[in-house]
């Protein structure tokens, strides 16, 4: 594809036009003036080593504007914006990815669009009809956050739906595409309906969740009964079917994805019998009472919640679990203070933020972390954490 324009200058879209810029003309369209100015000049406005690397050092064919008729004569749009999850319309919203679609159709109307965003199950066959769309396509990312570009380098599969069967050529140029500009060889790669793969997404996501909130279970078990979870753990995930990943406890699943991919399938779900996927969404807020609760019997006057990111290496404050424990401790009128350097803010959710350290490990009588940090070990005695294995 000669011209293509990526759309979303998140972990996603940027991470996408990085890649692509190695072996092809990138323009990447934001509306955030800040972000195409640090693009630009080669710096990521995300925290992720890799890609400020690439960004830095490569030779990108790249350039990021905030101007829509970029989007003119454009042979391929690729749509990374955000898809929210909506508690009103117990959906995602998908108005971003709509209007994006508008201003295809009114600058570009022959280009081929292929949506990256996570969607609700069925929504390029209801959009490709609603629109009278012939080259609509749907690839489903497996991104994680903070490594966003090692994970397009190295992907675990490419995956690319089709809203019709005529779509199979364009389908694999825009795999062979991923392909040519990817580090790993032998990439697995599955031709399908968009909305088998917007099933994969979603159904892969929930797994995680659920694995996620297995351990965390098993953890809620072991502190109250006062055992080792991390013995419990060990010996559970020795057994090779089971296998020693994603099984570190924490204050439950956050973070871009696994909190709305996880509704959004429940809501999906609408007229089918199930039990699994709704306990999945309903564990991550018990597990979050009953830390909580673990909390509040120390009786302590001041909480310190030790950085609000999901996890390390990351500047994704949304959807952290960290915020879900905050606020049920402040409801029970306990005061509460926050260090998170990363914040220009003085003040979240009515909270203190402190930047300096060692003032906020002296203001509080328990820390709270979601994961473990080394400079905490000074003041160990105060620190409340389940990051058992001292990782992500």
């Amino acid at each position: 594809m000669k011209k293509t324009v990526v759309v979303g200058a998140g972990y996603v879209g940027l991470s996408n036009a990085v890649l692509l810029a190695q072996k092809y003309d990138i323009t990447l369209l934001d509306i955030d003036v800040s972000r195409v100015e640090q693009i630009n000049a080669k710096k990521s406005p995300l925290i992720e080593e890799e890609l400020s690397r690439f960004l830095k050092e490569m030779p990108l064919n790249l350039a990021a504007s905030t101007d829509i008729s970029v989007l003119k004569d454009a042979e391929m749009v690729i749509i990374a914006t955000p898809t929210n999850y909506d508690p009103n319309l117990n959906f995602f919203d998908t108005s971003s990815v709509e209007n994006v679609i508008e201003n295809v159709i009114r600058f570009a109307p022959e280009a081929v669009i292929v949506i990256r965003s996570t969607l609700p199950v069925g929504y390029c066959a209801k959009t490709s009809e609603r629109y009278g769309l012939k080259k609509l396509l749907f690839m489903p990312e497996f991104l994680r956050e903070g490594n966003s570009m090692h994970d397009c380098l190295h992907p675990s599969r490419i995956i690319v739906g089709m809203t019709q069967a005529a779509q199979q050529e364009t389908a694999h140029k825009i795999a062979d595409m991923y392909k040519n500009c990817a580090q790993k060889e032998n990439i697995e790669t599955i031709f399908s309906s968009t909305t088998e793969a917007e099933s994969v997404k979603l159904f892969a996501n929930t797994f995680l969740a659920m694995r996620v909130t297995f351990f965390n279970e098993l953890d809620s078990f072991a502190e109250t009964n006062g055992l080792d979870t991390a013995k419990i753990i060990q010996g559970v995930c020795l057994d090779p079917r089971i296998g020693d990943f994603y099984n570190n406890p924490s204050f439950g699943y956050g973070g871009y994805c696994l909190p709305k991919d996880t509704k959004q399938l429940l809501a999906n779900y609408y007229n089918v019998p199930n039990n699994l996927i709704a306990a999945i969404v309903n564990a991550n807020s018990t597990r979050k009472d009953f830390i909580a609760e673990q909390i509040l019997a120390k009786k302590p006057n001041v909480v310190g919640i030790y950085r609000l990111t999901m996890k390390a290496n990351s500047d994704n404050f949304r959807q952290s679990a960290i915020q879900g424990i905050m606020k049920r401790i402040k409801a029970k009128g306990v005061e509460i203070i926050v260090y998170e350097p990363e914040m220009k803010e003085d003040l979240f959710f009515n909270s203190k933020v402190y930047r300096e350290l060692d003032a906020f490990k002296t203001a509080v009588d328990v820390i709270i972390t979601n994961r473990y940090d080394d400079a905490l070990k000074d003041v160990i005695n105060k620190v409340y954490t389940r990051d058992i294995f001292k990782r992500d």
